[in-house]
């Protein structure tokens, strides 16, 4: 009975598994005495057939003897189920504590201010935390199934219930801290690759300006009519591409007078590339 009436629970999820392993081993010493309560009975059994003369008190020791084993049963049943219900409490423990760690793991990657220096490096970032927001989409079916835990856990172990609630919103909070972090850092890396895709093609645009005007500058006038026809075909050629690249020059403005309006952190950047 001692053993059975026994409040200790554990501290985590193994020193519940040691205590339950430990109880394991009482309940098949608790089994390998039932054939004596058996004999106990059988005894009596055969003493008050025979009439005894002491049948009133074999009778009263018999029932003492029934009554403490069925209690001690009942007891025994009492404490694996208490060493059930902790385990399953300090198991939610456990995996609302990894569950916590591995986004804390994932909001340090996502509290980074590198945002990109160029294009291809915006890219780069743009895919790595693409792949963290998949991670996050699947750890939100373990989320919810952790706060489904936690719900019936707080009815079927009342005593435990505001542990198990302090546990379910710290759970909570972490989880809306890092889809929190996780939209404030994609909407900045949009940002940087919106500014890096106009800046790249300012500066495409530009060098092309730049050897357009040089060739256009290396044709000297002709001497003779062949001459002349050939320069004004290949002039030609150069306004073709001139034309060509109108587009080109109306998107990259158009691109640059979005960000200006939007606000973008390099405005005063964008807005001397613009003009």
């Amino acid at each position: 009975e001692a053993i059975v009436t026994s409040e200790e629970l554990g501290q985590d999820l193994e020193h519940v598994e040691v205590l339950q392993k430990k109880f394991e081993e009482f309940q098949t010493d608790l089994a390998a005495h039932e054939e004596r309560v058996n004999e106990v009975n059988q005894f009596a059994g055969k003493l008050i057939q025979e009439q005894h003369p002491e049948e009133g008190l074999i009778k009263s020791k018999q029932d003492e003897v029934n009554a403490s084993w069925q209690r001690l049963k009942g007891l025994a049943l009492q404490r694996q189920g208490k060493l059930f219900g902790a385990a399953e409490v300090q198991r939610f423990n456990r995996d609302v504590d990894e569950t916590i760690s591995w986004i804390k793991e994932k909001g340090q990657l996502m509290a980074s201010d590198d945002f990109g220096r160029d294009l291809a490096s915006v890219q780069a970032l743009l895919r790595k935390h693409e792949g963290l927001e998949r991670d996050l989409a699947a750890l939100e079916d373990k989320v919810k199934a952790l706060c489904t835990e936690a719900d019936r856990l707080q009815q079927s172990h009342r005593i435990n219930a505001s542990q198990i609630q302090v546990k379910r919103e710290e759970l909570i909070a972490n989880w809306e801290q890092i889809r929190t972090l996780a939209a404030e850092r994609h909407a900045r890396l949009n940002d940087s690759y919106r500014l890096q895709r106009f800046l790249a093609d300012f500066r495409d645009l530009t060098s092309w300006v730049t050897e357009m005007k040089a060739l256009i500058n290396a044709d000297e006038l002709a001497n003779d009519v062949a001459g002349a026809e050939a320069l004004l075909d290949r002039h030609q050629e150069h306004k073709g591409e001139i034309d060509a690249h109108e587009d080109s020059f109306k998107s990259a403005d158009e691109s640059g007078q979005a960000l200006l309006a939007a606000g973008h952190y390099a405005s005063d950047e964008v807005k001397e590339k613009v003009s």
